[in-house]
């Protein structure tokens, strides 16, 4: 089989699953149609984002046994599922509901479907790593755009802005094209049949993986707090502005910077995964952590809407950039037998981020009000500098391949 036909697979599924990450655009209509507080309804997106990587540990074990393209269909169907019970849930008005389907068993679906393409399409690029799989996470950090711009405001005006249906309508469409792209997945010819394996316990205590993860964790918290809300900050700093902005032009401001920071998203995942084949993925990392602090001060004073936004983007350009660079960190590290467990097992980073980020800047905006903001953007230049400190420590790994200890 071709193996960029498998590359151009795994894209179309982590498209679909990028999706999640288009959840500031409902953040502000759940709040002000349902009453709900900013923190609860962020819960469920940081319930989605923490199960995501739980289950992508549990799927880097699973994916040798059952191969990629059971685990990428079952990561499929549940994360349509979750779409499908969260619009259950607000046609009942149930939050915990939300949580439970979208949170939980869409989160699973996520991690499943997530871990399998980027662990398989490493397999048939080894002479690619760093460029193929930020190719393959680039359509994780696209599924914003696909669905702030197109999906969910054409169900939005097929269905007068009724959420429920906008949820169902777009679990049926992410469903099916992630179970239609999942299904042709495969392992390379020459791969030999798998078990379920603890293979790489040792490795996971040693001192490199902790600070890899660590230094994942920073790159992602300040990032996908930014995700969960860059719609109600932009539209917040429009409002200072400009205060006689109608709602329907404070929402299309938002959701047009959801589309367009999404892209930057998904081109640092290519653009930085590429540029760590040249450079290193540890030298890629700490430039990415260095200047994410200088954008974030920036971010604290910064008046402008339209700079807001740039900033923005390129903080989400960053934030992409650690998706796209740490499988081939984790492949040249550890190897390519221990690659689906290890890198699963790292993933997990992105579930403690995904709780820390969104409900610190939820917390933040239900009790601070105006001050918000620059308190928020004061904690992310602090933790981003805390990873740049932290990889500072790590070890380098030659770019051709595995180090010759995990340090």
């Amino acid at each position: 089989m071709n193996r960029w036909l498998i590359a151009g697979l795994g894209t179309l599924l982590q498209l679909c699953l990028g999706s999640v990450y288009a959840w500031s655009y409902f953040q502000k209509p759940l709040v002000e149609g349902y009453g709900w507080l900013n923190t609860q309804v962020a819960w469920t997106f940081s319930f989605a984002i923490g199960f995501l990587g739980l289950a992508a540990a549990a799927g880097g074990v699973l994916l040798p046994k059952l191969g990629p393209r059971k685990l990428a269909v079952t990561g499929a169907l549940l994360y349509g599922a979750g779409y499908l019970l969260a619009a259950l849930a607000l046609h009942l008005k149930m939050l915990a509901l939300l949580w439970l389907g979208y949170g939980v068993i869409g989160g699973i679906g996520l991690g499943l479907g997530y871990v399998t393409p980027v662990a398989t399409v490493a397999k048939w690029f080894p002479d690619k790593k760093g460029l193929v799989t930020g190719m393959v996470v680039m359509g994780f950090g696209f599924g914003a755009l696909l669905m702030s711009k197109v999906i969910a405001p054409a169900l939005d005006a097929m269905f007068q802005n009724q959420l429920p249906f906008t949820f169902a309508g777009a679990g049926l469409i992410v469903g099916a094209i992630g179970v239609a792209a999942a299904a042709g997945l495969r392992n390379p010819p020459d791969t030999p049949p798998g078990s379920v394996t603890l293979d790489g316990l040792a490795e996971i205590r040693s001192r490199q993986f902790g600070l890899m993860w660590l230094v994942f964790f920073c790159n992602i918290a300040a990032g996908i707090a930014i995700i969960s809300f860059q719609s109600p900050l932009l539209q917040d700093l429009w409002k200072k502005v400009d205060p006689a902005m109608s709602p329907a032009a404070l929402a299309a401001s938002g959701a047009t910077l959801i589309a367009v920071s999404s892209v930057f998203n998904g081109l640092g995942r290519f653009f930085w995964g590429g540029l760590s084949d040249r450079l290193g993925q540890l030298t890629v990392f700490r430039l990415m952590l260095a200047t994410q602090v200088v954008a974030f001060i920036a971010l604290m004073m910064v008046g402008n809407p339209w700079l807001f936004g740039a900033l923005i983007c390129y903080v989400l350009l960053c934030y992409g950039g650690g998706f796209g660079v740490m499988p081939s960190f984790v492949l040249n590290t550890f190897g390519p037998r221990l690659m689906p467990v290890l890198y699963g097992c790292i993933l997990t980073a992105w579930s403690a981020a995904g709780v820390v980020g969104p409900q610190v800047i939820a917390w933040l905006k239900d009790h601070h009000g105006a001050q918000a903001s620059t308190y928020a953007f004061a904690s992310g230049a602090g933790l981003l500098a805390i990873g740049f400190l932290l990889a500072l420590f790590l070890t380098a790994v030659p770019r051709g391949g595995k180090t010759s200890g995990n340090g």
